[in-house]
């Protein structure tokens, strides 16, 4: 297993933690994994929610609270590697991008949505040459040829790692309901191909660009295929919520240890217009049924929520659940959201991956050596 190398800076253990909201990874778990050699993310949407009473929020609280959770966490894991989610659908992405910078967060992903534009809050000169590591989020090669050719033509630079998100992922998918109904590429194909098209940035900007890959990963050996595929570093999100460390409530946590069956994580539709993975329950039922529930906005914090047309507040059910109130929320999840049957530190989830791709990586040495005997 090598360490992840994005630029300048040294992973060393290669498992990035997903960047859950609303209120799944804040500085507890970031900190707790960047403190195990991984990269610690914070999620930053909804991130005010718990800092204002009653779940309401405002761009003010919204930062206050995303530039209070990186200085805890930078507290709690010093001089280790930390980052923040940051999702191109929220209102308020500029300025949540700006704080990133101005807190020096080792790295920043970007997703629901392609970064093919600078934020308005900082200069050509400080996103070309920032320190922070900025590493868009993307679902097919195609999007990543996209990103890395606007980024090479508008930027003169490209970005210093791309993360590649298959269709098992938790959350708000990049992916048509259809496809994550039907068949869909496998996240090894989706490596590969996005390997293959990065080839020639590499070369033409003379620079490594690390692949890191999630969606399904829940295992070591899931993580040695992934990495023997192509990708430098694994992803992980669904395995760390079952954590003593993650920032959710422990009924947050016991929805995913109640659920047993492959059908207990299921495709929604999002309010937002966005298909997305999450583990079933009474709440998801009755807005399947048909049922709305009155939304007061106190602010639009997604770009393109019309609150006067949408059956409830995604940010509200994901803060509620995050609280524990799962009967006005639901739990977002992986895949493999099924199989967590406890509660366990993130040390002994690391410890776990690891293991689990030595294993592995073992194995398979074993068994092409015997391959090798056979005349």
């Amino acid at each position: 297993m090598k360490a992840l190398q994005i630029g300048d800076m040294t992973v060393p253990v290669p498992i990035v933690q997903g960047g859950m909201g609303v209120g799944v990874s804040l500085s507890g778990l970031a900190s707790a994994v960047a403190n195990q050699g991984g990269i610690g993310v914070i999620s930053s949407v909804g991130i005010g929610m718990s800092y204002e009473s009653k779940g309401k929020y405002s761009r003010k609280s919204n930062l206050s609270g995303f530039i209070g959770e990186i200085r805890k966490a930078k507290k709690l894991a010093p001089n280790r590697i930390l980052g923040a989610n940051i999702m191109l659908a929220i209102t308020d992405f500029d300025d949540m991008f700006k704080a990133a910078l101005d807190e020096k967060l080792d790295i920043v992903f970007v997703g629901a949505g392609l970064l093919i534009k600078k934020p308005s809050t900082v200069t050509m000169e400080e996103f070309v040459n920032s320190k922070t590591k900025i590493v868009p989020k993307i679902s097919s090669a195609r999007a990543a040829d996209l990103t890395f050719r606007v980024w090479a033509k508008s930027f003169g630079r490209i970005p210093d790692a791309v993360v590649v998100e298959g269709s098992k992922a938790g959350g708000h998918l990049g992916f048509k309901k259809q496809e994550l109904l039907g068949e869909t590429k496998s996240l090894i194909e989706i490596v590969k191909e996005t390997k293959e098209v990065l080839k020639k940035y590499e070369d033409e900007f003379s620079q490594k660009i690390p692949i890191i890959a999630g969606g399904g990963i829940y295992t070591g050996e899931d993580m040695y295929k992934t990495i023997q595929a192509g990708a430098d570093a694994v992803k992980v999100g669904t395995r760390f919520v079952t954590t003593y460390e993650c920032d959710a409530d422990m009924k947050f946590k016991m929805q995913y240890i109640n659920a047993s069956e492959p059908e207990d994580v299921v495709i929604i539709d999002s309010p937002v217009g966005l298909p997305g993975r999450a583990i079933n329950n009474d709440f998801l039922k009755k807005i399947s049924a048909g049922e709305k529930r009155p939304v007061s906005c106190s602010w639009q914090c997604l770009k393109g929520c019309d609150y006067r047309e949408i059956p409830y507040c995604i940010a509200e059910a994901l803060f509620n659940a995050a609280q524990g109130n799962l009967e006005k929320g639901f739990a977002f999840a992986g895949s493999n959201g099924y199989r967590a049957t406890k509660i366990e530190s993130v040390e002994e989830v690391m410890d776990d991956l690891i293991r689990g791709y030595y294993k592995a990586s073992i194995s398979n040495v074993k068994e092409n050596f015997t391959k090798s005997l056979v005349f």
